[in-house]
């Protein structure tokens, strides 16, 4: 096929980009060429706020057709946590079409190499930043997120992600040179020569398993990886959040074409109802790769079952806080309430269990008891969500009725600090909005630590009384070695709890955050920056992003031939 984006044309465009974010994985600095600001956008052809909304409306009811081979019946079903229907339709795929066809573009993807394979990447993911807008109200209908943390998360910071993963595979496949001439002295006998040339070479067809909350987010860095290390990928997403994938899928075939090769590298398998196809095409020979966000159970199957793919898990944990101390009393409050808060808790690193000693804690406002300290985060958490209109920006709609369930269930746990209370939204009465509940727990209690030591995903938090720090560190400890944990924070101006929080942390491998009490919070991270989860304990077996995450996803081929 004829190209209508040549090599040179991308490389001019993304090659400084690209650069740019190698430099920002070296150096860990701040740096993003994606605006967080809505009013960033309408200029160089991206959509503004009226013509994203106008796109998005207009996706309403149609049938997305992406031009797959093998599509044999059209299905969908999305309802918004907002209430209303989306009524889009996907193809539903024949695989035992769709998987050849796949295959069959991958030598040619293969041997463009590393850095055009890059450049098309992030021509991919410069089209999706264009229509930011329209992806943002996709993701808020299939998430529940609000619509501001859609914008972001979903935007800018998810093709973040997607942009740290190409640079970080890149980095991987330039590690080794294209070819080497290689000579061996043999003294008096004329040397032995040899030219060898070394090539990335691809695993095979690639699986993201998409999730219910971050589709875009949690999915962009495993399509990403594994497009830009030569493999063709199959998008499975979750069927209440199907869209934002469907319109990832759709920009990446558009924008495959144009370069030259086959669009059939990246497809979307939406399923019917109760179908679960995920698990038949996790044991499928030619899937060699899965990227999988969700719950711990099915995680656990793929990593016992998928033997012949490579398996990328983030799954579950309790994420703890221990608070010791701190010398900002309001700002450590101030943060936490909104850690608890964002998202109505439906993220995977909000922290569960704030670790408080039954004692109390020493405060720049002098001491406070382990109930004033849990009253006080209550009210913090009240006087933040007090405003229906700014409750309802940050809580955003509950995801599923799992989450709602869960969520009435935990006061009869113990004793309610904080009660969950009914928001209204005037812009979409069918949305189930909910603040957060604070729920305090003994810790010396089995009965207590029944429902500690389980994740309880949604808005609910659990304030642990503990004999000590030193009794904190050991629950910290013992629960990322059984649970695991996406996060960690604490809260201390003891050098040796601080020493003791850390030491914890890097034997059981936990990113920890230490004294947030400004704009940054301990269920936020930055690509580029920060990594996201550790790979190094249960709740998750890989890291966002590191090079242990796009290294296996490719093997290099070498060929030696007489100098």
């Amino acid at each position: 096929m004829a190209a209508e984006l040549t090599a040179h044309q991308l490389i001019a465009q993304h090659r400084p980009t690209l650069d740019q974010a190698l430099e920002s994985i070296r150096t860990r600095a701040y740096w993003s060429p994606h605006p967080e600001h809505p009013k960033a956008y309408g200029e160089n052809g991206s959509l503004d706020a009226a013509a994203g909304k106008a796109a998005f409306d207009a996706l309403l009811g149609t049938r997305l057709d992406l031009g797959q081979p093998g599509t044999d019946d059209w299905t969908g079903g999305e309802t918004s946590p907002y209430g209303i229907e989306l009524g889009v339709t996907y193809p539903h795929a024949d695989i035992d079409v769709l998987l050849p066809a796949m295959r069959a573009g991958q030598r040619a993807w293969r041997d463009a190499g590393a850095e055009m394979r890059a450049v098309v990447c992030l021509e991919i993911l410069k089209r999706i930043s264009d229509r930011t807008h329209e992806f943002a109200h996709a993701v808020m209908h299939t998430s529940g997120q609000a619509f501001m943390m859609a914008f972001q998360a979903g935007g800018p910071h998810a093709q973040d992600r997607g942009l740290e993963a190409v640079a970080y595979a890149y980095v991987e496949q330039v590690r080794t040179p294209d070819t080497a001439e290689w000579t061996k002295p043999q003294g008096k006998r004329d040397p032995l020569a040899l030219t060898k040339t070394f090539k990335p070479v691809p695993r095979g067809i690639a699986m993201v398993i998409g999730c219910n909350t971050f589709p875009t987010w949690n999915g962009y860095p495993g399509l990403f990886a594994s497009l830009a290390t030569g493999n063709a990928v199959l998008v499975k997403p979750h069927p209440r959040a199907v869209l934002p994938l469907a319109l990832t899928v759709q920009v990446a075939r558009q924008v495959l074409a144009e370069a030259g090769f086959d669009p059939n590298l990246v497809a979307l398998t939406a399923e019917h109802p109760d179908e679960g196809i995920a698990k038949t095409l996790a044991v499928r020979p030619e899937i060699r790769i899965i990227d999988y966000t969700g719950s711990t159970s099915f995680g656990d199957w793929l990593e016992a079952n998928a033997r012949q793919a490579q398996v990328y898990t983030e799954k579950a944990g309790v994420n703890t806080v221990l608070v010791e101390s701190t010398d900002d009393y309001k700002g450590m409050l101030s943060n936490l309430a909104f850690s608890l808060s964002l998202y109505s808790g439906q993220m995977c690193t909000t922290p569960q269990n704030l670790l408080i000693p039954r004692d109390g804690i020493s405060t720049d406002q002098g001491p406070k008891s382990y109930d004033e300290v849990v009253a006080d985060l209550a009210r913090s958490v009240d006087g933040l969500l007090g405003d229906d209109a700014r409750a309802n920006a940050l809580l955003g709609a509950i995801v599923n009725p799992d989450v709602k369930a869960r969520l009435e269930a935990a006061a009869s746990l113990g004793e309610v600090a904080l009660a969950s209370r009914e928001i209204t939204n005037p812009d979409f009465p069918g949305a189930v909005v909910r603040t957060p509940v604070v729920v305090k727990l003994d810790g010396a209690k089995p009965d207590a630590e029944a429902a500690y030591m389980s994740e309880c995903f949604g808005p609910v938090s659990f304030a642990v009384a503990v004999d000590s720090a030193a009794d904190a560190v050991d629950l910290l400890r013992r629960t990322i070695r059984d649970k695991g944990a996406m996060t960690v924070g604490a809260y201390t101006t003891s050098e040796e709890v601080e020493q003791a929080v850390e030491e914890a942390c890097l034997e059981e491998c936990a990113q920890l955050s230490l004294n947030l009490t400004g704009g940054v919070y301990v269920n936020q991270t930055a690509a580029f920056s920060d990594f996201h989860g550790s790979g190094g304990n249960a709740a998750a077996n890989a890291a966002l992003c590191d090079g242990a995450f796009v290294a296996n996803r490719f093997r290099v081929v070498e060929v030696r031939r007489e100098a």
